[in-house]
């Protein structure tokens, strides 16, 4: 039997690619933001009632670890021919509360007796129960005051046994109806809930915005505005007009859904005054959910320009011309921008290796149209396919509230080192240590029949795996686009990106004039084939050293001795073609043995977060970054990761240079990076909040105190300078 090309790899190996698609999909993502972790109120404080004996009332609340509730906040209310005496509550834990000043609070659990009376003629014990509580850790949000009404038959004194498991039956069955009813999705970041924003509209005329999701709404009575330093000055809004709400906490208020806008008037002599600090205090409620504490947010307003700038930079939005979000670019222009991202990709170092098996199979096509028609659709096939598979996991894990990125596939370690592994498969392949096809030299009339469509579909697969890393000019707004839009919009950007990236094997097998400038194939290809196998060894290599930044030694120990196991079988698989059947059991006990260091691998913890800081840069913190600009300092933000190949050309080409170190001593600015080679929920806060939909993120703050400035994906020297320049000044 004829042995089959190179080009046919992947048929043999078919299963590779729905491995690394499933590796792909299935990785567990990033954790979301703590604010997906917060519990239904019912949840949080799980209810439930005894009224086996006469005259008595017990209930009991389960309270939830980090949850508390409070004992000043507890209401009982008799229902119809109900009388409800004091209820009887333990001591609780005593402190200052910092909205309610000194309270009692109940932690892990607490009982509640109340006595009662019934009128003649009550069949029903009927009440109604309201309690609050909060959630003492990050994010530290308060429930609104949550009523439950229980309705419990009532129980005879002969058959008080009886009784009582219809009585809790019947409680449980009439919990979790409160007054906001239905059931709400897990609140969002204070800062996410209500973005606030103030522009100068002239020198004593000033514009609020508050803009929430739907569902929030935000209280008027519950604002407060005033301006620090600045005697002699008062300010004068006009309220719009709101919607009326009953609220079981305030009674009856005016509050304002979606986005309010609130003209103010400064009124005083500003004596010249360029600027003004503009501190704002408000609350807000998710509707049905939960209520949040009192939000203070400090901005600097220009008079002349109109500009502001928040303080509070830790928990604001970024600048104005982002707080409408990325959909600000329309959807022509973002499939442009992906069209060209993706044609750009295929330049990019991290693709360039597996672009090498594709340029042999085209080779080998020669001057049979069919056959570099074939190549050139089953690959494009392969490539959409798997970006269309990428972008539906990625927006399905985004909406369900995992903080999941462009490339953070990478951040899982089983991932990593099972890529390592292909490279390294690849690479022997292409070197002759296995064959899983003849010389690509042979031309000839059967070369058609010797291609193969899954090698092909393979090879596109495994091209978007490893470009991942990479971020091309034009894909940081089309991805921020994808990442924001509906379903549709976002899928379609996937698509163009992945058309991007096959667009020039499509035009060599679709236009002849492009294929005829090809060379012709001949027996040179063999030696351009085991050439071309030693960038995929230093793709293995590298992906070995992010697996070393994520997991430490013994996951590179781990990863290395599964490569020498894959080399191992591959070998022997080559030696077993003309053995027997015990040298192919041998194959497949090697392959086995080659599975059990990735099953350790995928148990590694993380190393300690000890990790010795580089000389003259500061670890990301949303509170050290709060304390430099508090301090009035210039601070460049640089968001990398170990497998970003965008991030790592950046730090070659500017961040690591004599001149950047210069630049950051004469601008007194602070170079802070943040590390997200591995899942770090800060950092996804930040891309968020910027709506970048991955690494690299780089973010210069003034020391003004203004908004920070966004810089592109790719840096240049004079990019840095001026907006460094800028900010010291």
């Amino acid at each position: 039997m004829q042995p089959l090309p190179f080009g046919r790899l992947a048929a043999r190996l078919p299963v590779l690619a729905f491995l690394l698609l499933s590796l792909l999909l299935s990785a567990p993502p990033a954790p979301a933001q703590d604010t997906a972790e917060l519990l239904p109120v019912t949840e949080a404080y799980k209810l439930s009632a005894d009224a086996t004996t006469p005259g008595v009332l017990k209930l009991h609340w389960t309270i939830a670890p980090d949850y508390y509730l409070y004992r000043g906040r507890m209401k009982f209310k008799g229902g119809d021919g109900v009388t409800l005496g004091e209820a009887q509550l333990p001591d609780g834990e005593k402190f200052h509360d910092e909205y309610l000043g000194d309270v009692e609070t109940y932690h892990h659990g607490v009982d509640a007796s109340i006595p009662y009376t019934v009128a003649a003629g009550t069949t029903r014990l009927t009440l109604s129960v309201q309690y609050q509580g909060c959630h003492e850790v990050d994010p530290k949000i308060c429930y609104p005051p949550h009523t439950e009404k229980l309705d419990l038959p009532l129980p005879t004194r002969t058959d008080a046994t009886a009784a009582a498991g219809n009585a809790l039956g019947a409680a449980l069955g009439r919990l979790g109806s409160s007054a906001g009813g239905g059931s709400v999705g897990a609140p969002l970041p204070a800062e996410q809930a209500f973005r606030f924003e103030a522009l100068a509209q002239g020198p004593q005329q000033l514009l609020l915005r508050w803009t929430m999701p739907k569902g929030y709404y935000l209280y008027r009575d519950q604002t407060t505005l005033k301006l620090a330093d600045a005697a002699g000055l008062t300010l004068k809004p006009a309220w719009p007009a709101g919607t009326a709400h009953h609220d079981e906490h305030f009674g009856d208020v005016v509050v304002y859904f979606d986005q309010v806008e609130l003209p103010v008037t400064v009124e005083g002599d500003l004596a010249g005054r360029q600027r003004l600090t503009l501190q704002a205090s408000f609350q807000g409620c998710q509707d049905g959910g939960l209520c949040y504490p009192l939000m203070t947010r400090a901005v600097d307003i220009d008079l002349n320009s109109g500009a502001v700038a928040s303080r509070a930079v830790a928990a604001e939005p970024p600048p104005a011309e982002l707080a409408g979000g990325p959909l600000q670019v329309s959807l022509v222009a973002a499939l442009l921008l992906a069209l060209g991202g993706g044609l750009v990709l295929n330049l990019m170092p991290c693709v360039l290796p597996v672009l090498s098996i594709k340029a042999v199979s085209v080779l080998e096509s020669g001057e049979n149209r069919a056959t570099a028609r074939r190549h050139a659709l089953f690959y494009t096939a392969g490539v959409l396919c798997s970006f269309t598979a990428l972008g539906l996991g990625i927006l399905a894990l985004r909406a369900a509230g995992h903080a999941l990125g462009w490339g953070s596939q990478l951040q899982q370690p089983l991932l990593v080192g099972a890529l390592a592994c292909v490279m390294l498969a690849v690479g022997l392949s292409m070197s002759g240590v296995v064959q899983f096809g003849a010389s690509l030299g042979n031309t000839g009339a059967s070369l058609a029949s010797r291609s193969g469509p899954a090698g092909d579909f393979f090879t596109g697969v495994l091209a978007v795996v490893v470009a991942s890393p990479c971020t091309a000019p034009f894909m940081g707004s089309a991805l921020a686009y994808a990442f924001a839009a509906p379903m549709l919009s976002a899928l379609l950007v996937f698509v163009a990106l992945g058309l991007g990236l096959a667009l020039p094997f499509l035009a060599v097998g679709f236009v002849p004039a492009l294929a005829r400038l090809l060379p012709k194939p001949g027996r040179w290809m063999e030696t351009l084939k085991q050439v071309l196998a030693f960038p995929m060894y230093l793709t293995a290599a590298w992906l070995v050293w992010v697996l070393a930044n994520q997991r430490g030694a013994d996951a590179v120990g781990l990863v290395l001795v599964a490569m020498v196991l894959l080399a191992m079988t591959l070998w022997w698989f080559e030696r077993s073609r003309t053995r027997g059947v015990a040298s192919r059991i041998a194959v497949a006990v090697l392959a086995l043995a080659t599975l059990a260091p990735m099953y350790l691998l995928a148990h590694v913890p993380p190393p300690s977060a000890a990790a010795a800081t580089e000389q003259g840069v500061v670890a990301y913190s949303p509170q050290k970054l709060a304390e430099l600009r508090a301090a009035g300092t210039p601070v460049f933000v640089d968001m990398t990761a170990d497998w970003c190949v965008t991030c790592k050309a950046n730090e070659h080409a500017v961040l690591n240079t004599q001149a950047f170190r210069d630049l950051l001593e004469r601008t007194g600015a602070v170079y802070m990076k943040g590390d997200w080679t591995d899942v770090d929920p800060d950092i996804s806060a930040f891309l968020a909040q910027y709506h970048s939909p991955g690494v690299p993120l780089y973010v210069v703050f003034p020391r003004n105190g203004g908004p920070g400035r966004q810089l592109s994906t790719v840096l240049t020297p004079s990019m840095v300078e001026q907006a460094l320049t800028a900010a010291a000044r």
